[in-house]
């Protein structure tokens, strides 16, 4: 499958900074106006490629899955701020500021965004899946997520 897009990659080389996209899947999603779980960091040793990117896992059973239905596992707008995307721009998404939506994984840059992001869910999902097409296409962002710095991947 072609992609148009690049997945976002931060310092860590690593799509998502590290963490492992399917573990999300396993995690108890908090209310609302709630904090997340934090992400599983993925190992450096269990890894796997997809859309130019490496993506690290915490698990051989979770590179496997992922490598089942990629699709599904990985994050909207590649990697970037769902907010954002809402907006029109491409801007990091960071593992730890997370939310799954009808089987999808949205990230989001800062806590702030994640208050405006939750204030109208749907609506700011209607709005990015409007802009995506647009935005797709362009390089993936080079900034680096705010106050956050990445101990994953682990050895």
């Amino acid at each position: 499958m072609a992609f148009a897009g690049d997945q976002y990659v931060d310092e860590t080389g690593f799509a998502v900074s590290g963490y492992d996209v399917v573990a999300y899947f396993g995690l108890d999603q908090a209310a609302v106006g709630s904090s997340q779980p934090k992400a599983v960091p993925g190992q450096k040793n269990i890894t796997a490629e997809y859309n130019g990117a490496k993506f690290a896992f915490s698990s051989e059973a979770n590179k496997k899955t992922f490598l089942k239905n990629p699709e599904k596992y990985a994050p909207k707008y590649d990697g970037h701020c769902a907010y954002g995307v809402s907006k029109g721009g491409k801007v990091p998404g960071n593992p730890h500021l997370w939310r799954i939506v009808d089987g999808e994984l949205y990230l989001n840059i800062t806590k702030n965004v994640v208050g405006f992001w939750e204030e109208d869910i749907p609506g700011n999902i209607t709005l990015a899946e409007g802009n995506w097409t647009g935005i797709e296409p362009k390089a993936a962002s080079t900034s680096t997520i705010p106050n956050f710095s990445s101990p994953a991947p682990s050895n």
